[in-house]
């Protein structure tokens, strides 16, 4: 995908045999992430796709041999994208379904078309003199070494539960809290936008309230020193201020297919706290 796409409406799947029609805001290309800028959000639980026994047992033996790699895998309950669907202006709506992460697996099954994207927030969190955090995961994750923004994967609610926007917001605060150190009451994290990247993978992208960066540098300082006390790898084990573009480059190990467009998006079209500036 290549090319800036504005205002215009154009085809695209979330989930298998599912279309839907959003205004892509943006293609940030060259990562080739469609960036959708959405002011309101609402959820919908649906059923998660019938799979055959065959591509289950597939898509068994890809996860079992992803766990042999790398046996800090588990799988835990996670929420899939089932669907988007835009119901008026920056007003979009999420099917989403109840997995687990052994479902990802059924992506490298030759022919499958049964598995849905993931679904993840994550929090752009800015100094109080512009700059923006990111953080390497650590060797303890599904991606060792790779930068990226605090976040995660979004957890489903508990049986018969509801996921709303403020649930995400939940889960945002809550990543942010445990791998970053800093406490933000839900209500304060906006959703800024929401992005579809590598597997179509949906991200729901919240602003935080600007901090100065010693205060980020001490709250991180205090999370890692708690999870060696306890003996625990932290998920994180590296934080940087970003004030550029360039200053991301210059980082070491791969980075999450999303961070370099929001980190220069937000760069050079919002402030703190998720405020235009330009």
């Amino acid at each position: 995908m290549s090319g800036v796409h504005r205002g215009g409406w154009r085809p695209a799947r979330c989930g298998p045999g599912r279309p839907y029609d959003v205004p892509v805001t943006e293609s940030l290309s060259p990562a080739g992430v469609d960036f959708f800028e959405v002011h309101r959000l609402r959820l919908r639980e649906v059923g998660a796709p019938q799979v055959s026994p065959e591509e289950e047992a597939v898509g068994d033996r890809v996860w079992d041999k992803a766990v042999r790699a790398n046996p800090s895998l588990f799988d835990g309950p996670v929420v899939a994208c089932a669907g988007l669907e835009w119901e008026g202006p920056h007003s979009l709506v999420l099917s989403w379904a109840r997995v687990t992460y052994r479902h990802y697996a059924l992506r490298r099954v030759p022919g499958c078309v049964s598995w849905l994207p993931s679904l993840f927030v994550s929090v752009v969190q800015a100094t109080d003199d512009g700059r923006v955090l990111v953080a390497r995961m650590s060797s303890s994750t599904a991606a060792p070494g790779r930068w990226q923004l605090p976040g995660g994967s979004v957890e489903p609610p508990g049986e018969g539960g509801v996921l709303d926007a403020g649930g995400v917001r939940g889960n945002a605060a809550r990543e942010l809290a445990e791998e970053i150190g800093v406490e933000v009451p839900p209500e304060r994290l906006p959703l800024w936008a929401v992005t579809r990247g590598e597997n179509r993978s949906i991200g729901l992208v919240h602003t935080a309230p600007a901090l100065p960066g010693a205060v980020l540098r001490r709250c991180f300082a205090g999370v890692t020193a708690a999870d060696r006390a306890r003996g625990v790898v932290s998920e994180l084990d590296r934080i940087a201020l970003i004030g550029s573009v360039a200053e991301l480059g210059e980082l070491d190990g791969p980075h999450a297919d999303y961070l370099e467009p929001i980190v220069r998006r937000f760069l050079e079209g919002w402030g703190p706290g998720g405020k235009r500036t330009v």
